[in-house]
């Protein structure tokens, strides 16, 4: 049976974020809040725990998994990015956005894209993630918590304990979270393209939905 932490939204309490800590660092599976809906995460390395989150979502090995990291520093280590991409990040992060980039050779090739060999990155805009990051001081490994037969999408984590509490290690609630996804935009050519409107604004990238 997973645990089930109330964490504050705007001042995480450092005990509850140390043993969130402590269940990653032990290959745990936990369901945390975003800024743009519930995410299911765990740590880099592990590839029993990234079956665990793939077999719960009900995807295959070709729905990558998001890398959120604390800052454009972090960010820097899992992608290649060139100078008119860093103005971009750095005028737009953090938030409600997901980066597709070219993977930095520390990227592990299961987790590229197969073809393409890029990555998916993101720097949340959340305290709760932002304190886990820190505590873990690496970045995590994330989906967007959505599960098969299941039409409308988490946003009380009680709800996601009651489905959930025999599949993942730890569910954080912090009370009512905001849905609708990122926005996904593909920063690996000259010019942004969008793959998914979501909650991040399209206006910075020229880009309009």
């Amino acid at each position: 049976m997973s645990q089930f932490f109330h964490i504050h939204l705007d001042n995480p309490q450092p005990r509850l974020v140390s043993q969130t800590a402590e269940i990653l660092r032990r290959g745990g599976v936990i369901v945390h809040p975003t800024d743009s809906g519930y995410a299911i995460s765990c740590m880099l390395g592990d590839m029993d725990v990234q079956g665990r989150i793939r077999q719960i979502r009900g995807v295959d090995e070709k729905h990558l998994f998001t890398l959120l990291c604390r800052n454009l520093s972090e960010l820097g280590n899992y992608a290649v990015v060139n100078n008119s991409q860093f103005r971009l990040l750095k005028a737009n992060t953090p938030g409600p956005y997901t980066y597709v980039l070219k993977a930095a050779r520390e990227v592990p090739r299961k987790l590229q894209h197969a073809k393409r060999s890029t990555v998916g990155i993101r720097v949340p805009q959340h305290a709760i993630v932002q304190a886990i990051l820190e505590a873990i001081d690496a970045p995590l490994l994330s989906m967007t918590l959505s599960l098969p037969n299941e039409q409308a999408d988490f946003m009380e984590g009680w709800e996601i304990r009651d489905r959930l509490e025999h599949q993942v290690d730890l569910v954080i609630d912090a009370g009512y979270c905001v849905t609708g996804g990122t926005t996904v935009i593909d920063l690996t050519e000259d010019v942004p393209t969008l793959i998914r409107a979501g909650l991040g604004d399209l206006a910075p990238f020229g880009l309009s939905f």
